[in-house]
């Protein structure tokens, strides 16, 4: 009898790892996902070993009891994974629970294909062969008594060491924590997913029904009234017009915009309200700006507004749905007539690439309906960037156009996040595609929510977004309007010559209405982009939780 029975050990470890492996070597080699996720599930399919320890002998039946159970999950992973080619997460379980059973049948009607039930077979077969070399464990006592510990060690010590670098242990930090590295291994993907869908519905509840008692706007009139239109709110992510050859940047990030830039009403000074999107569009689609954020509790919503003119409206996103940072904008989307959730992967840095939202859009625009309002979330260039393009995309490669400042590392981010902005580029030039092939009379307004910093401010040293430490490329985001022939024939406004004036998004609300032709009850004329009696203000930066440290950006003694 051994210490310790390895080669029995490692037969079991591979029959259990076997269900978290397959469908996450598929994610990894595919690019859906990075590397974490694999690592994760090897290491917390150690887990199965422990009862094994605890009964040597009982090894085989035990397997197989959990190898069921096991199998189940990893059965939908990758029957998900063979559709969406993307990873199961709890935004996908919102997506059930809100289906009925009748888009149930014809989601299966249509994505069930005849090779899945070989690929099902051959699953099965595996598994089944990788059991069929599990057997008890020969080994001591004494082995089992020292290797549980270990075990028990590698799966709960590492989220506490990551807890504690800040400093302070936190329990709620390890718990999530703890979660996180769990999720990737079945069955805990359902039951974490579960649990953390629970949670967010119900947040996402409590705002639902504080939303609905808001009162309608009052003193509605719609100089549109009774005319066919489609009005789209085209919302980017994370893109600074800083890094945008439509706006003067050096590399060619924009051609395909560029080519277009005859048809779109450009505005050069436009700022976000704030560097994190959640709390950006609080601002942007509601009345809520910086020195009043509390207001999209309060009072209605551009979607509210929409619907209540009498359009049809729509919300399509390729942001994650329901997720513990989304569960606002989720809110949002849900105040629509029609939700279309595109990406379902459990982490951002993984692929859903924002061309997945033509499709949509294009059988949107043939439904029929007279009035639309559709709202499109792009993923845009979120960190991390190389996740947002796709490998055939790679555009730039070297150092060419690059800053002699930038060392290798951050050339390479640089680049990724350059590709990642021209890649934005045409699927923001194919959405004005599909618009203008559509031949009705549109409209579409595109900004960013915030821009992003990658080395541009010296020292040159930090990327990403910072609201204690803002930066101007934080904030500068990219703004312009696109109008179809059959549009400009009914509105034939020139907006050339408000071109250089400064704006902030908080207010976009009151910009809204000017260009769809509404008028209500606390419209702002002197903060819309587009009015004649717009008048310019600070642009404010900052928590405005902490309004004694809100700055203007613009101030010259920044």
């Amino acid at each position: 009898m051994h210490l310790i029975d390895w080669r029995g050990l490692g037969r079991a470890f591979l029959f259990f790892w076997y269900f978290s492996a397959v469908t996450h070597f598929l994610l990894f080699f595919t690019g859906a996902t990075g590397f974490l996720p694999l690592r994760q599930g090897f290491i917390f399919s150690l887990l199965w070993l422990l009862p094994l320890l605890v009964f040597p002998a009982k090894a085989r039946q035990i397997s197989a009891v959990l190898g069921v159970i096991l199998g189940i999950g990893a059965l939908v992973n990758l029957g998900y994974f063979a559709i969406y080619r993307q990873e199961f997460s709890q935004s996908v379980l919102f997506i059930i629970f809100e289906s009925n059973p009748a888009e149930a049948s014809e989601y299966i009607d249509q994505y069930l294909k005849w090779w899945m039930f070989p690929a099902l077979f051959a699953f099965l077969a595996g598994a089944y062969a990788l059991w069929r070399g599990v057997r008890p464990l020969n080994m001591r006592p004494l082995g089992r008594i020292m290797l549980f510990p270990l075990l028990v060690a590698a799966l709960l010590v590492p989220p506490a060491l990551k807890v504690a670098r800040g400093g302070t242990f936190d329990g709620g930090r390890y718990q999530e924590s703890m979660l996180n590295r769990m999720e990737p291994a079945v069955p805990w993907q359902f039951l974490v997913g579960y649990s953390r869908y629970q949670e967010q519905l119900a947040g996402m509840q409590a705002l639902r029904e504080q939303t609905e008692r808001i009162p309608p706007i009052a003193e509605l009139v719609d100089a549109r009234a009774n005319k066919p239109g489609t009005l789209v709110l085209l919302l980017g992510e994370s893109t600074s017009r800083l890094h945008m050859s439509l706006y003067g940047y050096g590399r060619p990030t924009n051609p395909k915009l560029s080519a277009q830039r005859d048809e779109l009403s450009l505005f050069n000074q436009v700022y976000a309200s704030r560097p994190y999107t959640i709390e950006a569009l609080q601002q942007v689609l509601t009345f809520a700006d910086q020195q009043h954020p509390d207001l999209y509790l309060t009072q209605p919503s551009i979607m509210n507004i929409m619907k209540q003119a009498g359009y049809r409206t729509y919300w399509i996103t390729n942001q994650q749905t329901l997720t513990k940072r989304n569960t606002m904008l989720t809110n949002f989307s849900e105040q629509m007539d029609e939700q279309v959730y595109l990406n379902h992967q459990r982490s951002q840095n993984s692929y859903s690439f924002d061309s997945q939202v033509l499709e949509p859009l294009k059988e949107i625009l043939a439904d029929g309906q007279a009035r639309r309002f559709i709202v499109i979330h792009l993923l845009g260039t979120h960190m991390r960037y190389k996740y947002r393009f796709p490998p055939e995309a790679e555009f730039f490669k070297d150092r060419t156009g690059i800053p002699e400042w930038a060392d290798a590392g951050q050339a390479d981010f640089i680049n990724e996040y350059d590709n990642a902005v021209r890649y934005n580029d045409e699927v923001v030039a194919n959405v004005l595609d599909i618009m203008r092939s559509a031949d009705i009379p549109s409209q579409l307004v595109y900004f960013s929510d915030h821009g992003e910093d990658v080395y541009d401010t010296p020292p040159h040293d930090f990327i990403g977004r910072n609201e204690a430490k803002p930066t101007l490329p934080m904030y500068t985001v990219p703004f312009f309007i696109w109008r179809s022939p059959a549009w400009l024939a009914e509105d034939k406004r020139d907006y050339s010559a408000y071109a250089e004036r400064t704006y902030q998004l908080d207010h976009f609300i009151h910009t809204w209405a000017d260009l769809s032709g509404l008028r209500y009850a606390g419209h702002q004329p002197q903060n819309s982009l587009v009015n004649p009696a717009y008048q310019p203000r600070p642009i404010l930066v900052g928590d405005p939780g902490s309004p004694q440290r809100l700055i203007d950006l613009l101030a010259p003694t920044r």
